[in-house]
């Protein structure tokens, strides 16, 4: 389901380097197996795919039916970090870019800043819509997810008398402001599980719940992170996990790559950088050492910070998350003025030359310094999104212990 091309890195270092630094991947992907380093009580996320009990996701199909039949038509899903990035991803990528999803509601994102403006417009939109709202916060009390709830919990106990009924929490299981106002009204409420950490918790219900509202399907999304499981558990230096670590770790410490940039050539990736960046930059920028992640949606950011990425400080390396077909075809056609001498390529799929300015850019960039891996799926899907987020959660851990630092904390 994900194929890693390294080649793009040939170039740039040493077999014989590269060969120790897979036996230290090695050595942290046993630390990872068999859950004796430091944070070691926050591996929950490792077997979600496969722990995941058929009644939850029947719960969410519940809800679904519930709202549909209250003609709920927009969906606001409150929290920050980790309990919005993940399910924001996965909703953009799956979405179509302008236009509904037919038979769901629209999920927009809350509680993610404080900006006045955003609040007062997405109230306007709440009010042309027939709204509910599923709520994020272990603990409640995080300034920005709060301020939001109260916000649209006001709102909804004001104008509908089944509110309670419109708003799900999913919170610790136990504690905290959410969890007992979620008792004391009623609403039904799952839980942040205890041993997950928030930018490990797409798989769980704070990533799975909206994605399911949004009409996609989080059966094959975990069914996707199942297959990528049982991959990454072998201990191997094929294991693309193992090798990816390997690969970054080497180009931090021997060669000075200070900065990794995610590259998507696909705009709907555009949040799977924000969450793989949080994943990340959380769980490795600790005791003064860590790899500085940035991401980049090409062919656009070409045209802005192209220049510096070619020709800048050469402190860099590239990471693509490529896309092998497109679900969509569009044909550029054939013009009698060919003002824009663009006939050349009439016939041709736009998709060809995306692919075509994938490949010059990978060329200019390695030849310009920038050493270049390759993550790839075939298409964007529900089941290659769930193996993306399990391959960079799995390659994270293994990549931190590398560094020496807890991934967890």
């Amino acid at each position: 389901m994900i194929k890693l091309n390294l080649k793009g890195c040939d170039s740039f270092i040493s077999a014989k380097d590269y060969d120790e630094y897979v036996s230290k991947a090695l050595a942290a992907f046993d630390t990872l197996y068999n859950g004796n380093g430091a944070g070691s009580e926050m591996l929950g996320w490792k077997t979600l795919p496969t722990d995941t009990p058929e009644s939850l996701l029947k719960e969410f199909d519940a809800i679904r039916k519930d709202w549909a039949a209250k003609g709920v038509n927009l969906v606001i899903s409150i929290g920050i970090g980790g309990s919005y990035l993940g399910a924001r991803c996965a909703v953009e990528a799956l979405s179509h870019s302008f236009l509904p999803n037919p038979g769901a509601p629209r999920v927009v994102f809350a509680g993610n800043n404080l900006s006045e403006e955003y609040l007062a417009e997405l109230l306007d939109l709440t009010e042309k819509s027939n709204p509910a709202v599923v709520v994020i916060s272990k603990s409640g009390t995080t300034t920005e997810p709060a301020v939001a709830f109260r916000i649209f919990k006001e709102y909804l106990e004001k104008h509908y008398k089944d509110a309670a009924e419109r708003i799900v929490a999913i919170t610790d299981a136990k504690k905290g402001a959410l969890k007992t106002l979620a008792t004391q009204e009623g609403y039904r409420s799952y839980v942040v599980p205890d041993n997950v950490g928030g930018r490990f918790s797409v798989l769980s219900p704070v990533g799975l719940l909206p994605i399911a509202l949004a009409g996609f399907d989080v059966r094959a999304m975990l069914a996707g992170a199942a297959v990528m499981q049982k991959k990454l558990s072998e201990r191997s230096a094929e294991n693309p996990a193992v090798q990816y670590a390997a690969m970054r770790n080497l180009l931090y410490a021997k060669y000075s790559k200070k900065v990794e940039i995610l590259v998507s050539y696909n705009p709907k990736f555009q949040y799977l950088g924000e969450w793989w960046k949080q994943l990340f930059g959380e769980s490795e920028g600790k005791g003064c050492k860590g790899i500085y992640p940035a991401s980049v949606n090409y062919t656009t950011d070409l045209h802005s910070i192209g220049q510096f990425v070619q020709d800048g400080d050469r402190c860099l390396f590239e990471t693509i998350v490529g896309v092998e077909n497109s679900r969509r075809e569009v044909v550029i056609g054939s013009d009698a003025q060919n003002l824009d001498q663009l006939n050349y390529i009439a016939g041709k799929r736009v998709e060809h030359c995306n692919a075509m300015a994938q490949l010059g850019t990978k060329l200019a960039h390695i030849d310009g310094g920038v050493p270049q891996m390759e993550v790839s799926i075939e298409r964007i899907n529900e089941a290659n999104l769930g193996a993306i987020f399990y391959f960079f959660e799995f390659a994270c851990g293994v990549s931190a212990y590398v560094l020496g630092v807890n991934p967890f904390n």
